[in-house]
């Protein structure tokens, strides 16, 4: 992509700037999680294969997405190794729509990524992006399903239950999210996408969910939830038949769960670094406030933020630059990472298209900083009130300037450990997050 580099910006902005103070502090949740993962993968697939009759030699397709769940190759081997103990082949599908670009070899790759192989989990990956129609709703909606899936006797996935980065519901991220999308692939993520703006994206994946259970050979699903620091708190076994039920109890586990910013409004958020494996969105609604498109639920009541800065993309995201439009702010580093196609794909299968709008460039950390803080107006360096985080998955460890120390201090579950001056290398890079 070709921009206008080494441009002329306004005097304010090329004079060196007095950056406040900033405090590190640590923030404590709740911390429930699993002691045993191997038993309690074991409690959760058994607790199925009683209502499932797997025959010795049947096979099944075990559905996994792209998302950055915690442990989620050691979950992938645990739950085949079950299938086999029962008499089952497994088989490992991607189920992630049109991630890894919408090709068969860029799903597979975004499995390898999070170590989920032929090698670890010792059973066959297959890729297409094949589907069958199973169903219709409303006489015009057309239910896909993976003919992967479909060659198998059984089909089975493993999701985690989380909000949603689109909209609100009583069940929102989870397994009926993978059933509608996953397993539909990319033609079934584009038509979920294209109706729901008709009838509602909560609407649309209860009914969507509900055909795709009654039309397919989809038995059950593996459902984890997290706790604040992004490890396993719960797994469980999801049958077909009480999903929604369940899911709508995880849901509110996993909310009551969530990391949390120290304060729920700032005039300035900076975020070193974007990408999906912090979240589907890129960049988290349910933690910045942020959601461009109209369609979309409003997030303004969790955070809110004057100005919001991201400095990063990450390796790992491979250019996929999706959430981008949701800052006000970016580094000619971001930039200059951005594969627009990869972007391009994820926006124009969402339809969240205002997610890949290119923000206002600056050349480095430090003018970034700097141009989020001079734009907000009269307001004292001492007294601006900004937080600094790695990115929208880990909070449990962040900077906040001086203006926020005094409320802070305040709060039982949070510690001040540390003040330091912000500091950037040769280049203008931020310095915290270098160690």
């Amino acid at each position: 992509m070709g921009i206008q580099k080494n441009i002329r910006y306004p005097a304010y902005l090329e004079e060196a700037f007095d950056f406040p103070d900033f405090f590190r502090i640590k923030m404590s949740y709740p911390r429930p999680q699993i002691d045993d993962l191997g038993q309690a993968v074991h409690n959760a697939v058994r607790s199925q294969l009683e209502k499932v009759v797997i025959k010795p030699g049947d096979t099944v397709c075990v559905g996994v997405g792209s998302r950055g769940i915690q442990g989620i190759s050691e979950i992938a081997r645990l739950v085949c190794n079950e299938i086999r103990e029962a008499g089952g082949d497994p088989f490992i599908m991607p189920a992630m729509g049109s991630h890894g670009g919408g090709t068969p070899e860029g799903q597979v790759s975004v499995l390898e990524r999070m170590g989920v192989t032929e090698e670890i989990c010792g059973c066959p990956v297959l890729s297409t992006l094949d589907v069958q129609q199973v169903d219709t709703l409303f006489d015009e909606v057309p239910v896909y399903y993976a003919k992967d899936a479909l060659t198998a006797d059984h089909a089975i996935c493993i999701n985690r239950i989380k909000p949603h980065t689109k909209f609100k519901g009583s069940v929102e991220s989870g397994v009926m999210k993978m059933l509608c999308i996953g397993m539909g692939k990319h033609k079934g993520a584009l038509s979920y996408h294209t109706w729901a703006l008709k009838y509602g994206f909560y609407r649309l994946l209860i009914e969507m969910g509900k055909a795709v259970c009654r039309s397919s050979n989809f038995r059950f699903g593996i459902g984890m939830v997290e706790n604040a620091y992004d490890e396993t708190m719960m797994i469980e076994g999801l049958g077909r038949d009480e999903l929604i039920q369940r899911e709508e109890a995880l849901l509110k586990i996993a909310k009551e769960n969530m990391p949390r910013l120290p304060v729920r409004e700032v005039d300035a958020l900076i975020v070193n670094e974007i990408g999906k494996e912090f979240s589907g969105a890129g960049l988290d609604p349910n933690i910045t406030g942020r959601a461009t498109d109209l369609m979309e639920d409003d997030f303004s009541a969790n955070f809110r933020a004057s100005r919001l800065a991201v400095l990063n993309l990450s390796a790992a995201s491979k250019g996929n630059a999706l959430g981008i439009g949701n800052a006000d702010i970016i580094t000619e580093r971001v930039f200059d990472a951005i594969d627009y196609e990869a972007t391009l794909m994820n926006v124009l299968t969402s339809f969240s298209l205002k997610k890949a709008a290119i923000p206002v460039m600056m050349p480095t950390d430090e003018k970034a900083i700097q141009a989020a803080l001079l734009t907000l107006g009269p307001v004292p360096p001492d007294r601006v009130r900004v937080i600094i985080i790695r990115n929208t998955l880990e909070l449990s460890e962040c900077w906040v300037s001086q203006g926020l120390i005094d409320e802070i201090r305040l709060d039982p579950m949070i510690e001040v450990l540390e003040q330091k001056a912000l500091t950037f290398d040769s280049d203008g890079n931020l310095t915290l997050f270098m160690t």
